[in-house]
């Protein structure tokens, strides 16, 4: 491939991985709408469903988002009494995130929406192993690039 053909929209991965994601980001919002939140507020809640109370670092991890991204987030989460947060008596820089009863309440709601996003996913064309295929590819893409950042940092 020369140079200019390098550069062409449709000779880049990037592109439909980043249209994909706001494709299934776009498909999740009538799910999501009717639990009253967004796609980030979900992926922190199903973070907390499965770990419990963690801080604001650990989330961060587990999400691959910085702290500058998530801490407004989280705000606007104990806003709508979704989780509670509290500063770390052992270490004040450190605020712990819990659930509130509300956001407990929601993990039922929200039981369904993997399977009904799966079911708009799937069609003639695209099977669930060709989803399990690509899913695996994207989990070994993000341990190997979130290990190459560590390293040049």
């Amino acid at each position: 491939m020369d140079k200019e053909d390098q550069l062409k929209l449709d000779n880049q991965i990037c592109f439909p991985l980043y249209s994909v994601s706001r494709l299934i980001t776009k498909a999740y919002k009538p799910f999501l709408e009717k639990m009253g939140i967004t796609y980030p507020q979900y992926l922190v809640l199903m973070v907390l469903w499965e770990h419990g109370n963690l801080s604001v670092n650990q989330i961060g991890e587990k999400l691959l988002l910085n702290t500058n991204t998530l801490s407004p987030l989280i705000k606007r989460m104990a806003k709508i009494d979704l989780l509670n947060r509290t500063r770390s008596t052992e270490d004040e820089r450190s605020v712990r995130v819990e659930l509130t009863e509300k956001g407990k309440d929601l993990k039922n709601l929200a039981s369904e929406v993997p399977q009904k996003l799966l079911n708009r996913l799937l069609s003639e064309e695209v099977e669930l192993t060709d989803v399990m295929l690509l899913k695996n590819t994207l989990d070994k893409w993000i341990t190997d690039l979130t290990h190459k950042s560590e390293i040049k940092t």
